[in-house]
């Protein structure tokens, strides 16, 4: 079978292909190489070069005053310091008072103390023709100018030039005019900063017969004038039409003219926005130290913002205690109604579904854990103890403070079970836990027994919180990071090889780097020990700093040293074990104060000190922390070191010095107190208080007193700052740069396969807390596991 259609073979498909070559070559061009210039460009371009040139030619790159410079240089950006000026946030308030030099240290000052603390910001205006230097006031503006007319706008121009991007609101009021700076400062957060604002009381009747109407629709000046922003702005892109046109006495009219003409305000705003600045206008007959008691009964008198005006200073204070008396009272109301609404939403008459309020009401939620190493976990406690308090403790007692926080949180918790349950009594303790969340508080489950009517014993949990109180912003003084820092190493004779480490550390770190700092060395000798001649055991310390001071002499970097002979009682032979303890005055930490007691008078009284340790290694970041951390008459600076384990003897870690502080590597010694810094004369003035219990060592023969102090608490000069009850801040905080451990990493170096020294501590029943750590528990339980294994393989 055959399929219909064309029946063509292979002849007919040979003619029609001639056919189409014929037809093609009639109408393609003689030059082919005309449909390949059009085609390919870059072809055709190299062609004619051959042409041109011939074969050889080869193309030459012309590389002469290249790659060009961009036309516009690429501009960096600059942030500003604060994210406040770079979003354009700006204070509230502006308080200008036009004053004189007469009422300066009378009614100025009167202003100054019942609203300066209120407000933002507080400036008071005076011609300054005869300039007194017997003013109480700091924030005052003199001006040259004593023409009265112009004031105002003396005024509004210095406002401008220096405080117009600073604040929203600008208030300017007569030295006679109280002001309510709660009720102003609260006005204004009730109004839109787009609009422009004009505000105040309408003079009204108060103008002359001979003033135009249109004058009496300004504000008057005496019960004060609200302005915004943007009105103030726009006033001083026409100062000039204002000043030419200030022609009268009055403010009022003068200022008010300048508003109108420079803004698109009219007349003055008595309210704006359903807010409205109210001010009360005493009459002349009233005087207030007898007509206060009837005038505080009038409702529009405790409404009012601004009271004028005044004569007497006292009447600033009398108006001030009524005013925030009412302030009070309306927070007392205001936390009477939040309670109310706290127990409505409590016993359900509002839905907490609704609400989404969590418990207990007015407490942040529990802090969300970032990551698995931020976790913040329950610890297991009972009456007198708390177990695993920490990765280096199984079990702690509680302190005094912790025993009487958690008897206390226990009777709430059996109160609060006895008025809801009144037929079970109270038997004991099944569990407890409690957790701190620094962003709530302190979080307790508890789990009691309890003992019915039937004598059946039933268990019931409770949730305790007891939240935080309210979180300031403590104010510190400024500091720098230029100060120089005298830097104390106190060395022993057995510690020779970690003291000519630090030397060499701090000849890499500070006078290399030209560090503003200062090294003395404090060599502790023994009463028996040569201090001169090739016998002396610092000899070899003693070249090394004299080497490096003429090295480094026209840096102005320089090393010192001081000796103390050192008593008997505390000249013993040196102990292995001593070497497992934390600091580097092992059981005798007492001789660090005598170190500072015969230091400190040769580096001055205001020089900050930092008590170093030989152990030690840090970096300049450390340094720099120190300065800014150490506020001379405000605050002492104790950080908390790493303390890394040795690695090379234990083989559970991998030793660098530069690495990241790890679990793995080392732990913050919180039982180290070597490392303190402190200002001179902030020691000297806590050293005084304290010297009837710790004498003062004033040479080296008194030394031997500390054996018998009185007081056996102080172990240590962070002690003597403690108990010394000074005035002064201890910060206490963990500390990366700084690195402890040296002393007992060049131990075990000394010898190849060293036995493990008994920490002294442990010897002498105290606590485990002022042993150095050779690994983490979690590697050492897996070094044992691995051990069994094998032994049982």
């Amino acid at each position: 079978m055959r399929k219909p259609g064309f029946g063509l073979n292979r002849n007919h498909y040979f003619i029609f292909g001639f056919l189409l070559g014929l037809f093609l070559s009639v109408y393609i061009p003689e030059n082919v190489w005309d449909l390949v210039q059009s085609e390919c460009p870059q072809l055709a371009m190299e062609n004619n070069l051959i042409e041109k040139f011939g074969e050889d030619f080869e193309p030459h790159l012309n590389l002469v005053n290249k790659p060009l410079a961009a036309k516009k240089p690429i501009k960096n950006v600059i942030r500003p310091r604060y994210y406040s000026s770079e979003l354009g946030i700006r204070e509230k308030l502006f308080i200008g008072v036009m004053t004189s030099q007469d009422n300066i240290n009378t009614l100025a000052t009167a202003i100054n103390q019942t609203a300066t603390h209120l407000v933002n910001k507080i400036k008071f205006f005076i011609n300054a023709e005869n300039v007194k230097t017997t003013f109480k006031l700091k924030n005052i503006v003199g001006f040259t100018d004593t023409r009265e007319n112009l004031r105002p706008f003396h005024i509004i121009k210095y406002i401008a030039d220096n405080y117009l991007d600073d604040y929203d609101y600008f208030l300017l009021i007569p030295d006679t005019a109280y002001v309510d700076a709660r009720k102003i400062k609260d006005l204004t957060y009730h109004l839109s900063i787009a609009f422009e604002i004009y505000m105040g009381q309408c003079l009204n009747d108060q103008l002359s017969s001979e003033d135009s109407q249109s004058d009496r629709n300004y504000c008057d000046f005496n019960s004060g004038i609200l302005f915004s922003s943007s009105v103030i702005r726009k006033m001083k892109a026409n100062l000039d039409w204002c000043v030419r046109n200030g022609v009268t006495n009055v403010h009022s009219v003068n200022i008010g003219r300048c508003v109108k003409f420079a803004s698109h305000v009219a007349a003055c705003q008595d309210s704006f926005q359903g807010v409205k600045l109210k001010s009360f206008k005493l009459n002349d007959n009233i005087k207030l130290f007898k007509d206060l008691s009837s005038l505080s009964k009038d409702v529009e008198f405790h409404k009012s913002a601004i009271i004028h005006p005044l004569t007497n200073i006292d009447d600033f204070y009398r108006l001030h205690v009524i005013f925030s008396k009412d302030h009070l009272n309306d927070l007392k109301e205001k936390n009477r109604k939040l309670e109310h609404d706290t127990y409505r939403i409590a016993n359900g008459s509002i839905s907490n579904n609704i609400l989404e309020i969590r418990w207990p009401l007015g407490v942040p939620d529990p802090g969300i854990a970032e990551t698995r190493h931020d976790l913040n976990v329950w610890q297991y406690m009972n009456k007198t103890h708390m177990f695993l308090p920490s990765a280096d403790s199984a079990v702690e007692p509680l302190s005094r403070i912790d025993t009487m926080d958690f008897q206390k949180i226990l009777q709430v918790a059996i109160s609060y079970a006895r008025s809801k349950y009144p037929n079970i009594y109270y038997e004991n303790i099944h569990t407890a836990y409690r957790k701190f969340d620094p962003t709530r508080g302190m979080d307790y489950h508890l789990h009691l027994n309890f003992l019915t009517s039937n004598k059946e014993s039933i268990m019931k949990s409770f949730e305790v919180v007891k939240p935080l109180g309210r979180v300031e912003v403590v104010p510190s003084p400024y500091v720098t990071e230029s100060t120089r820092i005298a830097v104390l190493l106190p060395v022993f004779e057995d510690q020779l090889d970690t003291g000519m480490d630090f030397v060499r550390l701090y000849e890499k770190t500070c006078m290399k780097n030209q560090d503003n700092t200062f090294l003395m060395i404090i060599f502790m000798y023994r009463s028996n020990s040569e201090s001169k001649g090739d016998l002396d055991p610092f000899r070899d310390v003693k070249l090394l700093a004299l080497d490096l001071s003429t090295k480094f002499k026209n840096d102005g970097s320089r090393i010192a040293w001081v000796s103390i002979r050192l008593p008997s009682t505390y000249s013993g032979p040196s102990n292995t074990e001593d070497v497992m303890l934390s600091s580097i005055y092992s059981t005798n930490e007492i001789l660090s104060i005598a170190a500072a007691d015969l230091a400190l008078p040769k580096i001055g009284l205001e020089t900050l000190v930092l008590m170093a340790s030989n152990s030690m290694t840090f970096k300049a970041d450390f340094l720099n922390r120190v300065r800014m951390n150490t506020i001379q008459g405000y605050q002492i600076y104790s950080p908390i070191g790493f303390m890394m384990y040795p690695c090379k003897f234990a083989n559970f870690c991998k030793e660098c010095e530069s690495c990241d502080v790890s679990q793995a590597s080392g732990y913050f010694d919180r039982a180290n107190y070597d490392v303190i810094s402190f200002y001179s004369r902030d020691y000297v003035q806590a050293r005084k208080k304290v010297e009837e219990t710790i004498p003062i060592i004033r040479d080296d023969n008194d030394i031997e007193l500390l054996v018998n102090k009185k007081d056996s608490k102080i172990t240590n000069i962070i002690d003597m700052f403690v108990a010394s009850h000074a005035p002064i801040h201890i910060l206490r905080g963990v500390e990366p740069n700084l690195r402890l451990g040296q002393r007992i990493k060049h131990f075990f170096e000394k010898s190849p396969v060293p036995d493990v020294p008994k920490c002294p501590a442990i010897s002498n029943d105290h606590s485990t807390k002022n042993c150095i750590s050779l690994a983490a528990r979690k590697q050492i339980g897996d070094a044992i596991l691995r051990y069994q294994d094998l032994k049982n393989n």
